[in-house]
Order: structure tokens, then C-alpha cells, then sequence
């Protein structure tokens, strides 16, 4: 048996054996390829690389590749892409791989070649692909092509980023009312470049949008028929600068699978398909991840060290700050460090976890239920209402429980001379005060963040939870302070 062979049996064993979450097929499928894929390139000559590389290339779909390449070293991705079987592939290549091998494959292609992969490409996907490049190096390719695909791009590409009007194809089916079925459908089979979606949609003379046929129609109706007696109305439409959560909002709810995109006018500018939608929901899911985890590198790529640290660093200097003024805090503490504030040190540890997971609860779970439209402005104050109660719970009975436990460490001595129960019942009010804090930031930041156009995400990362740090502490110190002062005056 071929070693090769042999060992991806061995790991396909492995996988099913384990169930690991890391290992799913498709992730199996990546390592087999780029183990193949640097095993190629480590040939001795070039003649026995570019063999090998297009034994892979007709093995692999050009969608693994495109995963397969954004693992390996950007002076060798141009080589990989060249090798591909066709056109078809490379498009598919380019249009599924990451930014940063988009580029270094631009780099070692001339205008005129990338013009020819352009042509071939739906408009929106040109769009995304050319915006790799720089400006003015784009503008010279649409130049070069021809004038409706130029037109077309640029259409697009005129519509700000993450909108409507940059999701949509402008590449799709409408006739006039009076059409009849069987002349749209020989429209169609005319054109088979265009995407068919599940819609065919009907307009007037001055292109203002009138209703849809469902595709099954050109099927079970009869040719004769026009357009108009079939036609269902449009129940959901948005304009080219909605945002794409809107978008997403109208497709996952009612399960649109083409969402038309009109003017002020109601004019049909393009075609939102369910495709496209995936798309957005994966990049929104993306970005919100980078956000909660407090960096600004896209997840899905695989960027260079320094790149990725400079990425994370900003983010990281304002937990350093955060943390440089915690300590501010601690020193001026010392000043009634006395008996029994001596030992509350000691639980700010516990203190600032349990509070930060409070916050983060509350935080994570109100951005979940903003992002997937749960919550309006309708609903607003019963969401947070509703933290805030399950934030005041949490404290009770934990600060409850760790007043307890405290008050036991009498048993041990731990508590030394002062009175067990004063310094259960200043900890347990101190987590108490704590976690209460920790809620109401985590609740009322993710509010205050989307109402100044900052996305609520960034509620959930490294800055919210050094705030959560500082008023967490902070409280918690006054609350110890004063009851100190209360109970041992």
C-alpha cells in the first residue's frame, strides 16, 4: 500500500474514533492537502513541483485549494494557482481563497490576464476579488473590460461596504408583465451565465418592480400564459444601502431566497440571492468573534506573525492600562489597611472573576439577542430589566454563599482575630456589590456602544472586561471600607 494512502487511512481511522470537534471532514481534508501540497514543493527540481502540483490540482476541488493555499507560504501560491486545471478553476480559486493569497497571486499576473478571470466572474464576486488589489491598478482592469461587465462592476461597486447594494447581483431575470411564460423561459435558457434563482421577478415599462413568478411556475404553467396572471406580490424588498444585518434579518426570518434590491423609485436594481446571505452571516459572524475576543484580524485568515500581533496589540494596551490603574487602586487601599481589611485583600481575586463572568453573561447574551433581532426597541427595557434581575440574583446567593464559606474558615483560624462573621458578611456583600456592578456594566454597554455606531461585540472583549476589573474592585472596596467602619467602630 501506497505510505500516503496508508497513513490518510490511518487519520480517517482516527478522526471517527475520536469525534474530536477539531477534526471534521472537511478540516481532515485541508491537512491531507497542505501535507501534499509542501511535500510538492519540497522536490529538488522545479520540472518534478509543477508535475506534482498538477496531479493535486486535478484531485482537488479548486475550493479545497483555495483553503489549502491561505496555510502556505505567499511566494508560493501563484505557483499553485497557475497550475490549476482551467479557467473555470482558477475563478473558483480566487473567489473562495482569503485577501492575502488574492495577492500574492495578483502580483505575478498581468491586467490583461486578470481582465480574462474577471469577464467570467458574476459581478459581486468581481467586485469582492478586485477590491484586493490597489485602486489604481483596479481601475485600469475595469477599463480593460468589456463595457457592459465594466458597467456592471463599477455599479456595485459604487455602493458602500457590508450593504445591500454591495451583497446584490445586478445579473439577474425580469420581464414585463406582459411576457409570456414560454418567451422567459427562452429568455433564460439564452442566457446561461446568468444565475437562475428560485424568483423571477416582473416589472413595468419604467423597470418599477411588480411581483415574482416562483421558478416552479415556467414548469407546471402553460407557455401562453403572461407573466401578470401568474405573478405572486412582493412582500419583502429592501433598498441598496440597507445593511446586511438587515438583509440577513428579512431572508432568515421569512426564508427569502432572493431578495429584490430597489431605488427611492421602487426600480429593481439587483437580486440579494440566499447564497450571498450565507456569505454575510459568515462574515458577521467572523467580525463579532474578533470583536468579543478584542482583536481586529479576520478569523478566517492566516496572516503573518507581526501582522496578527499588531492586530491584538491595541486591544491589549488598554487591558495594560486598565490593569496599571487596578493597582492604583490597591495601593490607595493601603492606607486603611487595618485588621480586618488586611484579609479582604486577599478575595479580590475571586471578586473580579466572579464579577467579570457575571459581566460577560450578561454582555454576550444581550449582543447575541441584538444580533439576531430578539430584541427591538419595544422589547428593550424588559431585556435589560430581565439581566439586571438575573445580575441581582447572582449576587445574592453567591455573595450569600461566599459569606458562609468565609464565616467557616473560622474553623481553620483563618480569619485570625477578627470576628468571623463581620468579615463573611463584609466579603459577601462586597461580591454582592461586585456582581452587581459587573451586570450593569455588561448590560447597559452593549446598548450604549450601538447607540453611538460602534458594534456592540466590542461589549464582550478585553476593553468591557478591564472596565468590569476597575468598578468591580473599586465597589467592592468602598463596600469593605464602609462596613469596617460600621461594624468595628
Amino acid at each position: 500500500m501506497d505510505h500516503s494512502n496508508y497513513e490518510e487511512q490511518q487519520n480517517q481511522e482516527e478522526m471517527s474514533t475520536t469525534g474530536n470537534l477539531m477534526q471534521t471532514k472537511t478540516s481532515h481534508r485541508d491537512d491531507i492537502l497542505k501535507t501534499k501540497l509542501e511535500r510538492a514543493f519540497h522536490k529538488q527540481t522545479f520540472q518534478v513541483v509543477v508535475h506534482d502540483l498538477a496531479k493535486i490540482a486535478s484531485e482537488f476541488s479548486p475550493i479545497d485549494l483555495a483553503y489549502a493555499a491561505a496555510r502556505l507560504p505567499p511566494s508560493v501560491r501563484p505557483v499553485l494557482f497557475e497550475n490549476l486545471v482551467d479557467l473555470d478553476a482558477q475563478i473558483k480559486f480566487l473567489i473562495n481563497t482569503d485577501p492575502s493569497t488574492r495577492i500574492a497571486v495578483f502580483r505575478h499576473l498581468s491586467d490583461v490576464k486578470i481582465k480574462e478571470l474577471i469577464e467570467n466572474m458574476p459581478p459581486e464576486d468581481a467586485v469582492a476579488v478586485l477590491e484586493d488589489m490597489a485602486e489604481r491598478r483596479f481601475r485600469k482592469v475595469v477599463d480593460l473590460l468589456e463595457f457592459s461587465k465594466a458597467q456592471r462592476v463599477r455599479e456595485i461597486k459604487k455602493h458602500p461596504r457590508n450593504t445591500a447594494g454591495r451583497l446584490m447581483t445586478n445579473e439577474f431575470f425580469a420581464f414585463t408583465m406582459e411576457v409570456t411564460m414560454g418567451e422567459a423561459a427562452q429568455a433564460i435558457y439564452d442566457h446561461p451565465g446568468i444565475d437562475l434563482t428560485d424568483s423571477i421577478f416582473v416589472i413595468n415599462q419604467n423597470r418599477e418592480l411588480q411581483g415574482y413568478v416562483p421558478s416552479r411556475n415556467f414548469i407546471v404553467n402553460p407557455h401562453h400564459l403572461p407573466l401578470k396572471q401568474v405573478m405572486r406580490s412582493i412582500l419583502y424588498k429592501v433598498s441598496a444601502d440597507a445593511t446586511r444585518e438587515e438583509v440577513v434579518d428579512l431572508a432568515e426570518r421569512y426564508k427569502v431566497s432572493a431578495l429584490p434590491v430597489v431605488d427611492a423609485d421602487d426600480r429593481l436594481l439587483g437580486v440579494v440571492s440566499y447564497e450571498d446571505v450565507v456569505k454575510a452571516i459568515e462574515d458577521i459572524a467572523d467580525e463579532t468573534i474578533a470583536s468579543m475576543a478584542g482583536t481586529a484580524e479576520r478569523v478566517e485568515e492566516h496572516g503573518s506573525l507581526m501582522k496578527r500581533f499588531f492586530s491584538r496589540a491595541p486591544w491589549l494596551i488598554v487591558t495594560l492600562a486598565a490593569g496599571l490603574l487596578n493597582m492604583k487602586v490597591m495601593s490607595a487601599f493601603q492606607n486603611y489597611e487595618k485588621g480586618v481589611l488586611t484579609f479582604v485583600l486577599f478575595f479580590v481575586p475571586l471578586v473580579v472573576g466572579m464579577s467579570g463572568n457575571v459581566g460577560i453573561q450578561c454582555s454576550t447574551i444581550l449582543v447575541r439577542s441584538m444580533g439576531t433581532g430578539l430584541i427591538s426597541i419595544g422589547s428593550k427595557g424588559e431585556a435589560v430589566l430581565n439581566e439586571i434581575l438575573l445580575g441581582l440574583l447572582n449576587g445574592v446567593v453567591f455573595g450569600i454563599t461566599c459569606g458562609l464559606l468565609v464565616w467557616g474558615l473560622d474553623l481553620l483560624g483563618v480569619a485570625g482575630k477578627a470576628s468571623p462573621a463581620a468579615v463573611g458578611a463584609i466579603i459577601g456583600i462586597g461580591l454582592f456589590g461586585a456582581c452587581l456592578t459587573g451586570a450593569a456594566l455588561g448590560v447597559f454597554s452593549p446598548l450604549l456602544f450601538a447607540r453611538v455606531g460602534i458594534d456592540p461585540a466590542v461589549a464582550a472583549g478585553p476593553i468591557i472586561t478591564a472596565f468590569n476589573d476597575f468598578f468591580s474592585m473599586s465597589i467592592y472596596f468602598l463596600i469593605a471600607i464602609g462596613l469596617s467602619a460600621f461594624l468595628f467602630s
